[in-house]
């Protein structure tokens, strides 16, 4: 199960450290409005998906709520499917579809679940509706 604060699932970003640190900083200045995540953790935590509407703590290394996010979307998708628009709203910098793909998939390599084009991941849109 995902952690709750305030009362909220919490969403964390990437993995502990820099690279979380650099996700969040792209949250809170607008930059970053989506993630994608595996579609099989939610079903080896125990999680629901989240719907529209859903209001989630963004998570520091600490477990801390640095904001609240409010889910503007979701969809589930093979990997392969995710369209660059959604990529390009992560936010992360990636100048094609192609250099996307590639960085999710050695980012999940290194996680130790490799991803396959037909991979189901959910897809996630968001926006900051509070500080905290």
């Amino acid at each position: 199960m995902w952690p709750r604060v305030n009362g909220l699932r919490a969403l964390e970003l990437g993995t502990p450290g820099a690279l979380r640190e650099e996700l969040n900083a792209l949250v809170l200045a607008g930059r970053k409005v989506a993630t994608t995540g595996l579609l099989a953790e939610y079903a080896e935590e125990g999680e629901e998906l989240e719907h529209v509407g859903e209001r989630m703590a963004l998570l520091d290394d600490e477990g801390g709520a640095i904001a609240v996010v409010e889910i503007t979307g979701v969809e589930v998708t093979s990997f392969a499917g995710v369209p660059w628009e959604h990529a390009r709203a992560e936010g992360e910098g990636d100048a094609s579809l192609e250099e996307w793909r590639e960085g999710h998939r050695r980012f999940w390599a290194r996680e130790g679940t490799p991803v396959e084009d037909g991979t189901e991941v959910v897809s996630l849109s968001f926006r900051v509706v509070g500080a905290e």
